[in-house]
């Protein structure tokens, strides 16, 4: 075969993503607090869309039990097909009317359940006007720098003061010091004995404790601060590791003490505070807003809706584009022709994206019914691939739909992510959910009493309540909750006794 230059033609298939399938997939992961910012940005650069009432939002959907939907949506296309690319194509700008309709009118002044009053403030969605909320005018209180700068001018002077503003420049939000003492001194080129004696009296200032380098340091200030650090106590914060363990007898030990003395200091240093920085306040918490609601119905079945509350719902402005458009030249209408096609996009995308997502919820609903009329226990084991087949998406949509999505029910809220659990054989020959076996176990623990029950026994009562399980997945799920063996839990509820 002769080597040298030729020509040929070949025919081949790709799957292209074009940049408005990439966003409407990026969409389907934001959740409506996140999708509030981006609008708001697109709302800048699009001076043809402006926020108002026109977008009809998806229906709220009845989920009472497989046969009981009546007023779910219309099967929309899986956003990692080709489908949702045909959509977007179809959009014309002159033929999208019913996305610019007048919908202010009464029957959607509650048009989801964030619009019905309630006197629980959890399930308002955040836009309910008749429930004043303080939070949103409170002022922010001193930080734990300003208290301490306040104080460190007050009680030094000169260098020492330098190296006081050093020291609290290093400490963390628990008010520990995680800079190095000698790298203090260095900057500052003093000696490290006179950087101690500084970060000795900031740790009396007020919180008592603040500037420690660990936490038996932070403790036998606050003890010393009491006029309680004899010999013994700073003994016993010195071994925090055995009263950690309810190690009883190596406290006696190490603080040669008896079993009273030692059982006195523990009353004493349960009064201590660990994290003397954290009353101070830092940057609030910011709560979740729930981007679903679950309600019950009338019928006795479950109404899902979507947090309407948290989204601005948008419009194009015709009349503004009229104005614009009489008079403008050839590349203005360009630009405005550019503007309306984002625009029609853009609200199309967000109608796809609420009706995937009530798609999504309503099946979970459905599937995890037990959950929400009995709790926990009836927790079922569930994958994305049973969803996914549900919906007919593949199951990377479902898992983009259910990431940092958080439904609000009558239990209490939860991220989607929470009803997908593995499963534990049962004695029936189904399958229950590992969260209501940890609930099991959990429950059983906690109602014990003074037979503290070892990972043996509690296999044999969760066998002989139908679950087969091993004894090393009842002590993994044990640890995974928080909970300590059976003589941990006795050495704790001694001191807890004591």
């Amino acid at each position: 075969m002769a080597l040298g230059p030729r020509l040929e033609l070949r025919q081949s298939q790709q799957l292209v993503m074009t940049p408005q399938l990439q966003l409407a997939i990026k969409l389907l992961t934001l959740t409506n607090v996140e999708l509030e910012g981006w609008i708001g940005e697109e709302l800048e650069k699009n001076p043809l869309l402006v926020a108002g009432e026109a977008t009809e939002p998806a229906e709220p959907v009845m989920a009472g039990g497989v046969d009981a939907i009546p007023d779910a949506p219309a099967p929309i296309e899986d956003v990692t097909s080709t489908g949702l690319e045909d959509l977007l194509k179809a959009g014309i700008p002159e033929q999208d009317a019913p996305l610019e309709a007048d919908y202010t009118g009464e029957r959607f002044h509650h048009d989801c359940a964030s619009d019905s009053p309630t006197d629980r403030p959890a399930e308002r969605g955040g836009g309910d006007e008749e429930g004043f909320d303080f939070d949103r005018v409170a002022g922010a209180g001193e930080t734990l720098a300003e208290v301490l700068e306040r104080q460190a001018v007050a009680a030094f002077a000169g260098l020492d003061l330098a190296i006081a503003r050093l020291i609290i420049d290093g400490l963390d939000e628990c008010g520990y010091l995680v800079e190095p003492l000698d790298e203090i001194a260095d900057r500052l080129d003093v000696t490290p004995a006179r950087c101690e004696t500084v970060l000795e009296r900031v740790q009396m200032f007020d919180p008592v404790g603040v500037a420690a380098r660990s936490l038996s340091e932070c403790l036998i200030a606050q003890a010393r601060a009491v006029d309680r650090c004899d010999p013994a106590m700073q003994a016993l914060l010195l071994n925090l590791d055995l009263v950690a363990r309810g190690d009883m007898a190596g406290l006696m030990r190490v603080t040669r003490q008896d079993r009273e003395d030692v059982i006195d200091m523990i009353r004493e240093l349960k009064s201590y505070d660990p994290k003397p920085g954290l009353r101070f306040a830092a940057d609030a918490a910011t709560p979740v807003v729930p981007d679903v609601f679950v309600t019950r119905s009338a019928n006795g079945g479950w109404q899902i809706s979507l947090n309407q509350a948290t989204l601005p719902r948008l419009i194009i402005d015709r009349d503004y584009q009229a104005q614009l458009t009489a008079g403008a030249n050839r590349a203005t209408h360009g630009f405005l022709n550019d503007c309306v096609a984002s625009a029609n996009w853009l609200l199309r995308a967000l109608d796809q994206r609420a009706r995937t997502i009530i798609r999504v919820a309503t099946e979970i609903v459905r599937l995890q019914e037990g959950f929400f009329e009995v709790g926990v226990s009836q927790l079922k084991p569930l994958t994305l691939r049973q969803v996914a087949d549900l919906v007919e998406m593949h199951e990377s949509t479902v898992s983009r739909v259910t990431s940092n999505k958080y439904l609000l029910c009558e239990r209490g809220l939860f991220e989607l992510k929470y009803f997908f659990t593995s499963g534990v054989a049962s004695g029936d020959g189904e399958t229950a959910s590992a969260l209501a076996v940890k609930d099991r176990i959990a429950r059983l623990i906690a109602a014990e009493g003074d037979d503290v029950l070892s990972d043996d026994r509690l296999v044999e009562l969760l066998v002989a309540e139908g679950f087969d399980i091993a004894r090393r997945t009842v002590a993994k799920y044990r640890e995974a909750l928080g909970l300590g063996s059976s003589v941990q839990r006795r050495r704790a509820r001694a001191l807890r006794a004591a």
